[in-house]
């Protein structure tokens, strides 16, 4: 049942759920871009309720949603491998296939690194959305929307609920949430939302969700545990300690907090494995490197060359690096369905950062390495320009040419122009073609683990290729596709303190979420990756001379100085571990929890996101 609010469809519908509408009275007041609602509970006995207030946008024939950090466009590819929440038009109801297809989907706002939701109800149309606080009096805080008789309802839930199914991080839809409060009699609350008139550039959602962050900010501290400097110290030292095996010289991927524990087999729960690139290897002994360079560190130096050495020694039969490393069985393909698959973006991060290891220590086997890398993904590249998501390892053959994975090589080629002329017009061609993937709001690929579906990743690649384009080239093209790629990143970065359980682990040691980023609308979770563009944010930042983006850098890092573990105990945790995972909703884990593994990229990436500080002269 609804109480109604007269007016154009601009104007908001108040909803009473789960109780007798007769039994409130609502008031509506508009200020700005701000709609005030009073809802008094008139009745005599006291009753459990959600108030939802909706904006209808109108002539929605095709249209385009964006949820910060959730949901973008229709959200899970149609194909996608890994199953997350997708909108259909005209499916009413979970779709049997996986459960989660439908033309309705409403969410706890703590998934959102705003609470705020986006619509464009056709292309070329002007849009609009629906922001609200992220919690209220009456609890958590929920966002959403559905396609109803031609029209995009945007809405935002108080408390939150969620429809028509939850998404725990798995293929196994869980039970809607259905949050109340219980009012009392004569119990009165004021709540707010804001509706933004949108251009009909899709981007526009960047100045919104600027706006929203500069609203919050001052209500959300960054409080980070100890200066950059010591953070340098206490991630490298973790990686050295905890991560770097000697024999044969590797970056172990995790290492558990708790040492004493092991897996079913007896052994340590340690993974004993490690990727080329991305979740460890050759990026993050890069940043054991750069820190070893600045500190005079030569054990610290020799582990970091010890594991480049490892990663450049054997490739594979088609020229490029292999995808990861087992104990058990040595080089193999990535985390792909495709049979002796090797992820793109892997490849070409791992040759990047080689390159930049390159200018520390000039080996000739490291350079053979790299320019064999690079050599192979020119002759592969078509002549539109796109490089290919995933190669086969022995012969070479382009498995896949889907997604914007591929993005990743153009920053290896273009850091490496002066090395052959091919390697410069090969990256100007790729940057030309993936820059509709850019411009469409649609990157979309990058991590190994997700498939086709769009992350933060994705977004930290494209602007690390093009200020790799805009440094070799000069060219304002491709400083203002850094601009928009830093945007679509920044979507995913929380503008908001979550409140947590008090008692939970990251209630205890008041865990500050302003500067992290959503993992992926499949992977939700805050993680620390966004360092790894640290550098480059703050060169767009003077590019453009816009401290927006020096300020969301340097907020990040501020974010990530939490939970690096000062001492041996600290957190549960030994000196120098840092967790790849904080469970700010329901997810995966409890809310408040935090994954009790140390990652060798979550230190490399702050280290690394450290020493770029230092280098610009920011030490706190």
């Amino acid at each position: 049942m609804s109480a109604l609010v007269a007016g154009s469809a601009l104007t908001p519908t108040v909803e009473v759920l789960d109780a007798d509408p007769a039994g409130f009275r609502i008031d509506v007041r508009l200020d700005g871009d701000a709609h005030r609602i009073t809802v008094r509970h008139i009745g005599e006995d006291a009753v459990a309720a959600a108030i939802r207030i909706s904006v209808k946008v109108p002539d929605a024939t095709a249209p385009w949603w964006l949820i910060p950090g959730l949901f973008y466009g229709d959200g899970r590819p149609a194909a996608n491998d890994r199953l997350y929440p997708r909108f259909e038009a005209g499916a009413a109801t979970p779709d049997q296939r996986d459960g989660f297809v439908s033309d309705e989907w409403h969410f706890r706002s703590d998934r959102a690194s705003t609470p705020v939701v986006f619509a464009w109800p056709a292309p070329d149309r002007a849009g609009f959305a629906v922001s609200a606080a992220p919690s209220t009096p009456l609890g958590l805080t929920g966002v959403g929307f559905a396609l109803r008789d031609g029209a995009a309802v945007l809405s935002a839930t108080f408390p939150a609920r969620e429809f028509p199914v939850t998404y725990y991080g798995d293929a196994d839809p869980r039970p809607a949430e259905v949050l109340q409060h219980r009012f009392a009699a004569g119990e009165s609350v004021d709540l707010v939302v804001r509706v933004h008139e949108l251009t009909p550039d899709r981007h526009d959602y960047a100045r919104v969700l600027r706006e929203l962050h500069s609203d919050s900010a001052a209500s959300a501290p960054l409080r980070p545990w100890v200066d950059i400097p010591t953070a340098a110290a206490l991630s490298a030292e973790g990686l050295h300690r905890w991560h770097y095996d000697p024999d044969p010289g590797i970056l172990l991927e995790t290492a558990g907090f708790d040492r004493e524990i092991s897996g079913r087999d007896g052994n340590s729960v340690d993974r004993q494995a490690m990727h080329v690139g991305w979740v460890s290897g050759i990026p993050w002994a890069y940043a054991m490197l750069r820190h070893a360079t600045r500190t005079d560190d030569e054990p610290l130096r020799a582990a970091a060359e010890r594991v480049i050495d490892f990663c450049t020694a054997d490739l594979s039969p088609s020229g490029t690096f292999w995808g990861v490393w087992y104990r058990e069985s040595g080089w193999t393909q990535s985390w792909t369905s495709h049979r002796r698959g090797l992820h793109g973006r892997t490849l070409g991060e791992a040759t990047q950062f080689l390159v930049r290891a390159l200018t520390l220590t000039d080996r000739d086997d490291w350079r053979s390495a790299a320019a064999s890398n690079l050599d192979a993904v020119v002759t592969r590249q078509r002549d539109d320009g796109n490089l290919g998501s995933i190669h086969h390892a022995e012969t070479g053959e382009v498995l896949t040419w889907d997604g914007s994975a591929g993005l990743a090589w153009a920053g290896a080629l273009a850091e490496a122009a002066d090395w052959d002329e091919r390697y410069l017009a090969a990256a100007v061609r790729a940057g030309r073609w993936y820059a509709r993937f850019v411009l469409d709001e649609h990157l979309h690929g990058a991590p190994e683990d997700v498939d086709l579906a769009g992350t933060s990743e994705d977004g930290y690649v494209a602007v690390m290729a093009y200020m790799a384009l805009h440094r070799a080239t000069g060219d304002t093209e491709w400083l203002d596709l850094a601009r928009r790629a830093a945007d679509f990143a920044l979507s995913f970065r929380y503008t908001y303190d979550v409140d947590f359980p008090a008692t939970s682990m990251l209630g205890i040691f008041g865990f500050g979420t302003r500067g992290a980023d959503q993992a992926s609308p499949s992977n939700q979770h805050l993680h620390a990756y966004g360092l790894v563009m640290t550098n480059e944010m703050l060169q767009l930042s003077d590019a453009l001379g816009d401290k927006h983006y020096r300020e969301r850098a340097l907020e990040s890092l501020a974010c990530f100085r939490q939970f690096v573990a000062r001492f041996d105990g600290d957190f549960n945790a030994y000196r120098g571990m840092v967790t790849e995972r904080y469970y700010q909703t329901e997810c995966f884990q409890p809310k408040g929890m935090l994954l009790t593994l140390s990652h060798a990229w979550s230190a490399g990436v702050l280290l690394l996101g450290c020493e770029d500080a230092m280098a610009a002269g920011i030490v706190d």
